[in-house]
């Protein structure tokens, strides 16, 4: 069963907690990591430090995203659950909104991403130097009188922007995307993409350990499973 407690005064919220790993629920706008400069330090993983130092950092998301974090606790838990995302043990979901109608109810996009070094940090498309990269994606949703559609997005790659590129790629930025979409899809208060599911087999334990966290941006009943069962 999963523990769930409340939010914490110290500016973060847990959805999961036992002695080998944390689930948090990473805000839009937040670091997950320390920057560069002085004005770049508050950032979650060092806010969850104040309160269990021994919390260590797995992998990021983009500032601008929102939704589940998993931070382990102690070294050896680091590289055991550093080990499943190498491995791709771990399966993760996200949801976005993006911008007009898509034709399908799913598909895959599978387009090799590199850095776009002289517009760093964007990245994009390349087929000859890319790394390989795929994503999953399914309509759950679609507003022909706003003109978007909602998604389920599952990464099987891990690439830095992934999602937000191969959307980007399909013709469908996602809105509120500040480096990949353009007028009016760029102009919302956030990035509309959220890490909302992630199941892996506990590190200790083995047994199956599925992690949920709505999405703040979509409407009640749309792909909103509660964070505690």
């Amino acid at each position: 069963m999963l523990h769930c407690p409340p939010s914490l005064p110290s500016g973060f919220r847990l959805l999961y907690a036992d002695d080998a790993l944390l689930a948090l629920d990473k805000p839009a706008g937040l670091l997950s990591v320390p920057g560069r400069g002085e004005d770049k330090q508050d950032c979650l993983s060092a806010r969850v430090q104040a309160s269990y130092p021994d919390a260590q950092i797995v992998h990021r998301l983009d500032m601008a995203t929102s939704g589940i974090l998993l931070m382990a606790r102690g070294a050896p838990m680091q590289r055991l659950l550093s080990i499943a995302f190498q491995t791709r043990a771990l399966e993760k979901h996200y949801v976005a909104i993006v911008s007009g109608l898509m034709p399908d109810d799913a598909g895959s996009i599978d387009l090799p991403l590199a850095a776009d070094w002289p517009q760093r940090p964007r990245q994009k498309v390349d087929l000859h130097l890319g790394k390989p990269s795929l994503t999953h994606w399914q309509v759950l949703a679609r507003d022909p009188v706003q003109g978007r559609s909602t998604v389920r997005l599952t990464p099987v790659t891990g690439r830095s922007h992934q999602l937000r590129v191969h959307l980007q790629a399909l013709g469908h930025p996602i809105l509120g995307d500040a480096l990949y979409a353009s007028g009016a899809d760029a102009a919302h208060p956030r990035l509309m993409l959220h890490a909302c599911t992630l199941r892996l087999a506990h590190p200790l334990t083995g047994a199956p350990l599925e992690i949920n966290c709505p999405a703040p941006f979509l409407p009640d009943g749309l792909d909103r499973q509660p964070a505690c069962a």
